[in-house]
């Protein structure tokens, strides 16, 4: 079976990378413009499931994986910043308060039930000023982020704590999508539940 990540993100196909299963990936043609009135879940699990039905549009005999990220703080819908100003904005609003990321995976599949999950990721930010916001944008790791911050990179150290599934807070959950594919009969070189308890991709581990 024809597997296929709708995602062009680079962290996201790392993500899928540690089953060890083969995929392809190919970048999804979907308009993500927000729908007035939904809620911050059911945004995210709109733009995961029409990133995949997209590309199965194209490859109708495959299971195809999309996912998408936002992030809610203070009542606000958080995306990836429009600039380097937005970022900035979006750092002084998250910056000692408690945020929650909101990480959609959907499956559409050719044969099967498909996948619609969603993992909600609580994370509890640093005080920081605008002199740290500044060195920070400087390191460009803020523009193709939701939030603006990269929770695998340098932006690890504006956070205090973090609560749920760490690949999800990163832009994948791979326990919902392993268990599925597994379902379907495809099986990994590496297990699942090995992963998350050896917690060895990137800086994984410091969020214990």
């Amino acid at each position: 079976m024809r597997l296929i990540l709708a995602s062009t993100s680079p962290r996201r196909r790392e993500i899928l990378a540690l089953l060890g299963a083969p995929f392809e990936i190919i970048a999804p043609d979907f308009d993500e413009s927000l729908r007035p009135g939904l809620s911050i879940e059911a945004q995210v699990r709109e733009f995961a499931a029409g990133k995949a039905r997209a590309v199965a549009k194209l490859c109708p005999e495959s299971i195809v994986i999309g996912s998408d990220t936002m992030i809610e703080c203070a009542g606000e819908m958080i995306g990836k910043p429009a600039d380097a100003g937005d970022a900035a904005r979006i750092l002084r609003l998250l910056s000692g308060r408690t945020h929650v990321i909101h990480t959609a995976a959907a499956i559409v599949d050719c044969a099967g039930p498909g996948l619609l999950a969603v993992e909600n990721v609580t994370v509890k930010m640093r005080r920081f000023g605008d002199e740290e916001i500044a060195r920070y944008l400087c390191r460009g790791e803020s523009l193709d982020k939701a939030g603006a911050y990269s929770i695998q990179g340098e932006g690890s150290r504006l956070i205090q704590s973090l609560s749920g599934d760490y690949l999800a807070a990163v832009g994948l959950p791979l326990k919902p999508i392993a268990a599925y594919l597994k379902q379907r009969g495809i099986r990994f070189p590496r297990d699942a539940e090995e992963l998350y308890r050896e917690k060895s991709f990137m800086n994984w581990a410091s969020f214990d």
